[in-house]
């Protein structure tokens, strides 16, 4: 176990470049399986999920080359199809969610796939039914091994077919299209999700030869072919990084830049900082945010409570409510935020209310947040991060407060935040890390 000590209080101030989307590189690497050909894909991010998941596919077999920071070549050419069903896989597979986005790929190209109950963030009940009735639409058969934990889905051959998805999972949708582009005849999916990194996917898939249209749309519709080839990608930059860095600079820079953002693809992020009435620039592809001696909640057209929640794409990410809660301590005024999707993500709000921050918890999916206006700080403790974006929400507190906080289980942070504490020392932060 590891710690973050961070010393609060420290403003911070220059420039920051956001690394390589977590998300879209756990699908796309995962989409390297789909051909026997060599796959290169630039700006990887160096983060525990995506480095347990790369060297998950070289355990199976996948010849992965490192050809020099953040790019890495990957070709499927000589998969163990054997170890796909032994425990030792199965063993790997519960500690990282991201390896649920290899049971599309390896259904569609060798008509089985096994997957344990799969780990990662405690913020509730995360089901797998969108990918499972999914494959079954397409003709699979689904096997469950209540004894071992171990789901399995296999069939002989796929067959396109119409779908309305019961829900728009990213993952879902990601693991269907990947198992959809093998399948005979047309595959359509309504209510498929689309955020930035679905299309990105997408994007890649084409390269490779795959026949899919309705991109950037909730209708897609993919023509089965019989191989893929490979291809090169780049993984944008990671929007969740980019709204955490945003509300640090509010809460404690003196000026910062956020470089090369792709803010075409941040969607409505932007503006729910401006909500809470922080101040960004846009310069071409970056983001600059001055310092913020004030900032105030905005209120509707008809002068209710400010209230941000989260949605499908392109609504409001839910990854980063947790970041505007902790903006939200030290705004001038009241909002509200409803965490639609996830019933134990606000609970690390506790942490918060120990620090000072002014918050009511209304049930699992609601807070009030009375804003300080500044004029309060909030104060060092000792906390415990549950998830990845409450890890970073709680960092960025602790970079505000009074004193001396310790952050323990920042194995969380690590997942999904590629050496943050060397990064925002660089800014003038002083953060340590500590081993138990």
């Amino acid at each position: 176990m590891e710690s973050f000590i961070i010393e609060g209080g420290h403003p911070l101030s220059g420039t920051i470049t956001p690394q390589g989307a977590k998300n879209e590189a756990l699908e796309v690497i995962s989409a390297t399986l789909l051909t026997s050909e060599p796959v290169t894909i630039s700006n990887v991010p160096d983060i525990l999920d995506v480095n347990n998941l790369i060297q998950l596919l070289k355990d199976i077999g996948v010849k992965v080359t490192s050809e020099r920071k953040g790019v890495f070549t990957f070709q499927a050419d000589q998969i163990d199809l054997g170890f796909l069903s032994s425990d030792e896989y199965i063993r790997k597979c519960s500690a990282l969610r991201g390896s649920v986005l290899l049971m599309g790929p390896l259904l569609g190209r060798f008509g089985k796939a096994s997957v344990a109950e799969p780990g990662g963030d405690k913020i509730g009940r995360r089901r797998l039914d969108t990918h499972f009735l999914g494959f079954k639409n397409l003709g699979a058969k689904f096997i469950s091994d209540d004894e071992r934990k171990v789901f399995t889905i296999e069939a002989k051959h796929l067959k396109g077919t119409y779908m309305l998805l019961d829900e728009a999972s990213v993952t879902g949708t990601a693991n269907i299209i990947m198992a959809s582009v093998f399948a005979e005849g047309t595959t359509t999916i309504y209510n498929a999700a689309c955020e930035p990194y679905i299309q990105q996917l997408c994007h890649l898939l084409n390269s490779m030869g795959a026949n899919i249209s309705g991109i950037a749309s909730n209708l897609i519709t993919i023509v089965g072919v019989k191989s893929l080839h490979g291809a090169e990608h780049r993984i944008l930059p990671d929007m969740i990084e980019v709204g955490s860095f945003i509300g640090m600079a509010a809460m404690v820079g003196e000026g910062i830049r956020i470089k090369d953002c792709a803010v075409r693809e941040l969607g409505v992020i932007p503006d729910a900082f401006r909500r809470l009435g922080v101040k960004i620039k846009q310069e071409g592809d970056d983001l600059v945010i001055p310092k913020q001696p004030h900032y105030v909640v905005d209120s509707f057209i008809d002068g209710t409570i400010m209230t941000l929640a989260d949605a499908p794409w392109p609504g409001l990410t839910p990854d980063l409510l947790s970041v505007l809660i902790v903006v939200a301590t030290q705004a001038r005024g009241s909002v509200l935020v409803h965490q639609k999707m996830f019933e134990s993500r606000l609970f690390f709000v506790d942490k918060l209310i120990d620090m000072g921050a002014q918050i009511i918890l209304c049930d699992p999916h609601r807070c009030v947040i009375v804003g300080h206006d500044n004029k309060k700080q909030l104060r060092g403790g000792r906390m415990t991060s549950p998830d990845i974006r409450a890890g970073i929400a709680l960092l960025i507190a602790a970079l505000g407060a009074k004193g001396t906080s310790r952050i323990d289980n920042i194995a969380q942070i690590d997942r999904g935040y590629e050496g943050i504490e060397a990064r925002l020392n660089a800014l003038g932060a002083h953060i340590r890390r500590e081993k138990d």
